[in-house]
């Protein structure tokens, strides 16, 4: 209904499915996704650590990520890794509805813990 005649307009005819065009989601988008869930699945990460970033291949509704990480050590890197893969599949696909068959995981850098009772900077 138009609020300004009070008349009802018909709806205008939905084009076949086929025929209604696509969705493309650029590969960065997804890569901004897989990131942002990485930061999710980690714990808060030592100060001068970077933060994950990602890069993704997208074919056909398929995703292929690789999330760059840096960790605080001593860590159990093989725990954390995998809380990054099982979140990231799952975040990306639920938000952009892609399979996502293969996440890697790269660890870049290792930022060890200071010993006890050395002040940060100091030798």
């Amino acid at each position: 209904m138009s609020a300004e005649t009070g008349v009802v307009r018909p709806r205008p005819s939905l084009a076949p499915p086929g025929e209604r065009g696509a969705l493309r989601i650029a590969d960065r988008v997804v890569a901004k996704i897989a990131a942002q869930a990485a930061r999710e699945a980690l714990p808060s990460p030592p100060a001068d650590a970077a933060a994950p970033h990602a890069t993704v291949v997208v074919h056909h509704e398929t995703a292929r990520i690789r999330v760059h990480l840096e960790l605080g050590y001593p860590c159990d890197i093989g725990a954390h890794s995998a809380a990054v893969r099982r979140h990231v599949t799952e975040r990306v696909s639920a938000l952009v509805d892609m399979e996502v068959p293969e996440v890697a995981v790269e660890i870049e850098r290792l930022h060890p813990a200071p010993a006890p009772g050395t002040v940060h900077g100091r030798a």
